[in-house]
């Protein structure tokens, strides 16, 4: 009798992300282990346990293993996946079982896609995204590379978000919009007009509040 491959995911990042990251995976058939900095003190998050360190899932040969990035924090995430990704590990999609994804939609290298969440038709996802529970990616839009679209936000067709920026829960963007690179939209904001990169803004209307420090 020939056995099944076990597939294995190690998740880097011991968080609350992690948890879900950890859900999504096992629903999709892989064995879950953790990685983060704070091992040896921290060994389990729940029933997981937590093996190593960053340092130590870079000593694991990398074509023995899948890596997922459970780091909220969109720059963080983007260095530990480059790094991995350089490395030669395999980063895959996760894509929990109740999304709806078109399958004209694209979507790149080390995403995940939460609970719920819709990517309708010729929408395009970079590397490294969070698409959260029950957001909705419309047509046509455009996702950035290690952007986060937060818990219930909605994109209308045809909106465009630069890389590495952060829409916060329950924001909704209206069509053709605009937001730009490392830009924080506020939970909440009703966009209706283009935000430019860099800026924290927030409001309905929203609008820019203040230059962003890149804490996000």
């Amino acid at each position: 009798m020939i056995k099944a491959t076990v597939k294995t995911l190690a998740i880097l990042g011991a968080s609350g992300h992690g948890k879900v990251i950890a859900d999504i995976a096992e629903q999709l058939g892989f064995c879950v282990s953790f990685y983060d900095d704070a091992y040896p003190n921290k060994k389990n998050i729940e029933h997981w346990p937590v093996i190593g360190t960053f340092s130590d899932l870079l000593n694991v040969p990398s074509t023995n293993i899948n890596v997922a990035v459970a780091i909220g924090h969109n720059n963080t995430r983007e260095v530990k996946i480059k790094t991995l990704a350089k490395n030669g590990y395999m980063l895959p999609v996760l894509i929990h079982p109740t999304a709806v994804i078109s399958k004209y939609a694209q979507i790149d290298l080390g995403s995940v896609i939460a609970a719920n969440a819709v990517i309708n038709a010729f929408a395009v996802v970079g590397r490294g995204c969070i698409i959260n529970t029950s957001a909705i990616i419309e047509h046509d839009c455009r996702i950035g590379d290690f952007t986060h679209i937060c818990p219930g936000t909605s994109l209308a067709g045809g909106v465009s978000v630069g890389r590495a920026s952060w829409l916060g829960i329950g924001s909704k963007v209206k069509q053709l919009i605009h937001i730009g690179d490392n830009t924080l939209i506020g939970a909440g904001s009703l966009v209706v007009k283009d935000i430019s990169s860099d800026v924290t803004a927030y409001g309905s209307p929203c609008v820019k509040v203040s230059e962003n420090s890149q804490a996000f």
